[in-house]
C-alpha cells in the first residue's frame, strides 16, 4: 500500500496556520486570527484531496536499438485520482540524471519519452526511471517508484563508406565488378574477329567496314567483347578476445573500464556493420567469423536480411572467458578477401592474418585500438605500456611485410578521416596474389 506523505510547505503552512490563530485568540486579537484561518485551511484542504492509490510507473523499453545521437523508450505513468503531477528522474550508466516534473491528469495514463546517449555497443543496462507522485497543490507526495535499468541490446552505428578493396579473384557469373573473363558486361575487353558463338548484336559495323573489306566485299565481321561482371565475397573476421579501452591500467583487467569509454570492440562492431552494409549493398557477398568464439560462423550471403544478421551477431559478441588459442586458421571461401579487425595485443589475430596471405588471399588488417590516455599513467604503467606497444608496432611491421594492407580504423573525426580515406586509397591500388 502506498503512503502519501505531507510535504515541508503543508506541514509549515499547518504549524504557522494554527500557531497564528493561536495567538491571535490569546491576544484577543480577532484580525489577527483570521491571519491563520487561510494557510490552516489550505494545509487541511491539500491532505484531504492526498491521492489515495499508487502512482504506478512501466517502461516500455524496446530489446534492441541501433546506436545514434540518441536512444529512446517509452514510460507509461499510471496516474491515480488525486495526483496532478510527478517528478521523473531518468538516468543510465555513463551519462549525468535528468528531472523533469511533470504535469498529470487523475485517473489517466500519460505516456513520456526517455532520451539518453551511450558510446557503447552489445548488450547496455539502459533506462533507469525514478518516480514520485505529487498531489494537489504540490503538498503531498508518494513513495519513490523506482524501475530498475532494462537490458538492451544496443546495435553498432554504420558509417558511409566511399571505394572499397577487392580481392584479386573475383566469383559468379554476375555481379557489380568487373571480371577478367570475357562475357555479358558493360566495360569493353577488346574488338575481336567475328566466331561462332557470338552474338549478333555485338558486331561493330564501323570496325567491320575499316577492316573487314577486301576488294570492295565485306570479308570478315568484327564484335566487341566485353567484361563479364563477378561478385566479390568478404569475411569479415572480428577478435572478440580482447575488449579494452582507452585506460591502460584497465587493460590487466582490474579495473573497470568506464561507461563512457569507446572500447576497441566497440570500434570493432562499428567498423563491421559499416564494411557489411557498404559490400552488401553493393551487391557482394559477406561473411562474418570469430577468433574468441567457437561458434558456427555466418556464412558469406546477400540481401537486407543477411546484414541485419551480420549486426545482430556484431552486437552479440563479447568476451568469454579465456579462450584456447586456435591451431589453424578458420576455413575461408576460395578467393575471398579476409578483413581481420583486432587490437593485435598478441600474437593470434596476426598470425591468423599471415596465413589467409599465404593461402592466396587478400588481407585488410584493421586496427581497432582506441587513442590511449597517457596523462595519468604511473611509472611503472607508463614502461609496461611502451614495452607492450613496441611488441604490437612489430606485429603491424611484420604483417605489411608480408603483404598484408593495415589499416587504421578512427573513431572520431568526421568522413573521409581515418579508415575510410585508408580504404579507398587500398581501392584504388592493385593486389597480386602471393606465388
Amino acid at each position: 500500500m502506498t503512503r502519501w506523505a505531507p510535504l515541508t510547505h503543508l506541514t509549515a503552512a499547518l504549524v504557522l496556520g494554527a500557531g497564528v490563530l493561536v495567538a491571535g485568540a490569546l491576544a484577543g486579537r480577532p484580525d489577527v486570527a483570521a491571519l491563520g484561518v487561510a494557510p490552516l485551511l489550505t494545509a487541511v484542504w491539500g491532505w484531504a484531496r492526498r491521492p489515495r492509490g499508487a502512482l504506478e510507473v512501466e517502461v516500455r523499453a524496446p530489446r534492441q536499438l541501433t546506436a545514434s545521437t540518441e536512444l529512446h523508450a517509452p514510460a507509461l505513468l499510471h496516474v491515480p485520482e488525486g495526483a496532478v503531477a510527478a517528478r521523473l528522474r531518468a538516468s543510465s550508466p555513463g551519462t549525468e540524471p535528468e528531472e523533469r516534473l511533470v504535469r498529470l491528469l487523475p485517473g489517466q495514463v500519460r505516456e513520456v519519452t526517455l532520451a539518453t546517449t551511450s558510446v557503447r555497443t552489445g548488450e547496455n543496462q539502459l533506462f533507469r526511471l525514478d518516480a514520485v507522485g505529487l498531489g494537489s497543490g504540490h503538498l503531498t507526495t508518494g513513495d519513490v517508484r523506482t524501475v530498475a535499468p532494462a537490458t538492451v541490446l544496443v546495435l553498432p552505428g554504420q558509417r558511409p563508406l566511399g571505394e572499397l578493396p577487392l580481392p584479386p579473384r573475383l566469383q559468379g557469373l554476375v555481379g557489380p565488378h568487373a571480371a577478367r573473363r570475357i562475357g555479358d558486361g558493360e566495360e569493353l575487353h577488346d574488338v575481336n574477329l567475328f566466331t561462332p558463338g557470338d552474338r549478333l548484336r555485338r558486331i561493330d559495323w564501323r570496325t567491320s567496314a575499316r577492316r573487314g573489306v577486301e576488294g570492295g566485299r565485306l570479308q570478315d565481321l568484327y564484335v566487341r567483347r566485353t567484361q563479364s561482371t563477378a561478385e566479390a565475397t568478404v569475411v569479415l573476421v572480428i577478435d572478440s578476445r580482447d575488449d579494452v579501452g582507452p585506460d591502460v591500467s584497465t587493460w590487466a583487467g582490474g579495473r573497470e573500464v568506464l561507461t563512457s569509454d569507446v572500447t576497441s570492440l566497440d570500434i570493432a562492431r562499428e567498423a563491421a556493420a559499416s564494411l557489411a552494409r557498404a559490400y552488401l549493398g553493393q551487391g557482394d557477398r559477406v561473411g562474418l567469423e570469430d577468433l574468441g568464439l567457437r561458434r558456427r560462423p555466418v556464412r558469406p550471403g546477400g540481401g537486407r536480411r543477411h546484414l541485419e544478421r551480420v549486426v545482430r551477431r556484431l552486437a552479440l559478441a563479447a568476451p568469454e572467458g579465456t579462450p584456447r588459442p586456435r591451431v589453424r586458421a578458420p576455413q575461408v571461401p576460395s578467393g575471398a578477401l579476409v578483413v581481420v579487425l583486432s587490437t593485435f595485443l598478441d600474437d593470434e589475430a596476426a598470425t591468423m592474418a599471415l596465413t589467409w596471405r599465404h593461402a592466396g588471399h587478400r588481407v585488410v588488417a584493421v586496427d581497432v585500438l582506441p587513442p590511449v590516455r597517457g596523462a595519468d599513467m604511473s611509472v611503472r604503467t607508463l614502461m609496461a605500456y611502451r614495452m607492450v606497444a613496441i611488441q604490437r608496432e612489430d606485429r603491424l611491421t611484420t604483417l605489411r611485410r608480408g603483404g598484408v594492407d593495415v589499416v587504421r580504423w578512427a573513431e572520431d573525426g568526421p568522413p573521409p578521416a581515418g579508415g575510410r580515406a585508408e580504404l579507398a586509397t587500398l581501392a584504388r591500388r592493385r593486389h597480386r596474389v602471393p606465388r
